[in-house]
């Protein structure tokens, strides 16, 4: 592991009992841990949307400038979702 910068935060009263609880039940050896723990998960979560901004949403983006008639009317894709919600909430007994 890289040389340890050690820091000061100060965190709600939420986010340090939770952490004291993963310690306490023995899931990490420490608040650090737990720390290091989270952010590597933003850091996964960062690197994941930041390939799907490059991978797909650009070159949606480039074609669409390029060829503007391909785009959809805002209120047309407002409209494809609201129908969506609607069948989505309708089916399986109400629930969304």
């Amino acid at each position: 592991m890289a040389a340890a910068e050690k820091r000061t935060f100060s965190l709600p009263s939420e986010q340090a009992d939770y952490i004291d609880r993963l310690v306490a039940r023995g899931a990490y050896a420490s608040g650090s841990e737990v720390i290091r723990a989270g952010l590597r998960a933003l850091q996964e979560r960062d690197a994941i949307i930041e390939q799907w901004l490059r991978d797909e949403v650009v070159p949606v983006a480039v074609a669409t400038l390029a060829d503007p008639g391909r785009a959809i009317p805002a209120a047309d894709a407002f409209d494809e979702v609201r129908a969506l919600h609607k069948r989505r909430k309708g089916g399986a007994g109400g629930a969304a």
